[in-house]
């Protein structure tokens, strides 16, 4: 078996010694290449030819960042973000991502004092799941969509976006699609590694003309995105507001798509959206098949866009009623028409 080829990013020797020594403890992985600066990184990379990329965010000269969005315009690989900056400090690794990193961690939730330890062996894990991972090329240009006014007019109240790995990348090209007046409500859960969410938020705020922020505990719905917060299930109830659930157990995940787009299907009925994008494993399926059946509108993804069509697949695989690319979602979403959610008295 050919062992996995990576290539380490990272100005400290020390740190990259380590993280060299994790890596290679099984035998099946070996670190092709550690470059102290993202030229250097970049000038390898037609040489190395390696199966993924270990990315530190901050760098002398050309800062991590900056080299993801190189390296996936122009010759696209798996990128593993290996980010210092966590929690109010995350904007970077979260714009990585965006430009289309597959995954980010904390390099406190790294122990590589012991490779033979839990943390090593799941790093490794990670490193050879991510590079099996097809990557596709991040295209920088803004998705132009026009507005798909094909069939009867559909009133909706709310939309349900649920992504995990290579979704950053799609949602943020979604919500900077939309004008800053767009009048229906998303509600999003992007699986991201611990520490990185609010950091997301506070780019995509930044970046596109929506409103974007954290959904927060007993907020009424309204006109903007707001995703779900880390470690807190986000659902609609019919009242018209938002519920954090911070207790259920619901699959691996929490906050869950399965949670999320359940609710939708409850509160909103044939006035709510269910749109799964790309991700590993089949959460969101069970929840875009309850808006299904309450007569909503659901959207999967479709196959030669997403970097991994697991989520999605598996959403097909339990009926959608489209399958389409980020161009035709933006142009779905734009027809829509609003319909301001009926609240129990």
């Amino acid at each position: 078996m050919t062992a996995l080829r990576v290539l380490i990013c990272e100005d400290s020797r020390v740190y990259a010694t380590a993280l060299r020594r994790v890596l290679e403890f099984d035998g099946d992985i070996v670190v092709a290449e550690v470059c102290v600066n993202a030229e250097a990184a970049i000038a390898a990379l037609p040489r190395v030819e390696p199966d993924l990329v270990t990315m530190d965010i901050n760098l002398p000269g050309l800062d991590g960042l900056q080299a993801v969005g190189e390296i996936m315009s122009q010759r696209p690989l798996p990128i593993l973000v290996l980010s210092g900056l966590v929690g109010p400090s995350s904007d970077k690794a979260a714009a990585a991502l965006a430009a289309g990193a597959l995954d980010a961690m904390a390099k406190d939730d790294l122990d590589l004092r012991d490779p033979a330890g839990a943390a090593g062996a799941a790093l490794r894990h990670r490193v050879r799941v991510l590079s099996r991972v097809r990557v596709i090329r991040h295209l920088r240009a803004r998705l132009t969509g026009r507005p798909d006014t094909s069939g009867p007019p559909r009133r909706v109240s709310v939309i349900g976006l649920c992504a995990s790995t290579g979704g950053p990348q799609v949602v943020a090209r979604l919500l900077d699609a939309l004008p800053a007046d767009y009048p229906i409500p998303l509600l999003i859960v992007q699986h991201i590694a611990a520490g990185f969410t609010d950091g997301l938020v506070r780019w995509l705020d930044q970046t596109v003309s929506l409103p974007i922020g954290v959904a927060a505990d007993g907020m009424r719905i309204a006109p903007g995105a707001w995703i779900a917060p880390e470690g807190a299930h986000l659902k609609l109830t019919v009242s018209g507001r938002l519920c954090l659930d911070r207790v259920t157990v619901a699959g691996r995940h929490r906050p869950s798509c399965d949670v999320l787009l359940g609710s939708i299907a409850v509160a909103a009925g044939r006035a709510g959206v269910a749109v799964v994008l790309s991700g590993m494993g089949s959460d969101g399926a069970v929840g875009a098949a309850a808006v299904h059946r309450s007569g909503g509108l659901t959207i999967a993804q479709d196959e030669e866009s997403s970097v991994v069509f697991g989520m999605p697949k598996a959403a097909i695989d339990l009926g959608v009623d489209v399958v389409l690319s980020p161009d035709r979602i933006v142009a779905r979403l734009l027809g829509l028409h609003y319909e301001p959610p009926r609240v129990p008295r």
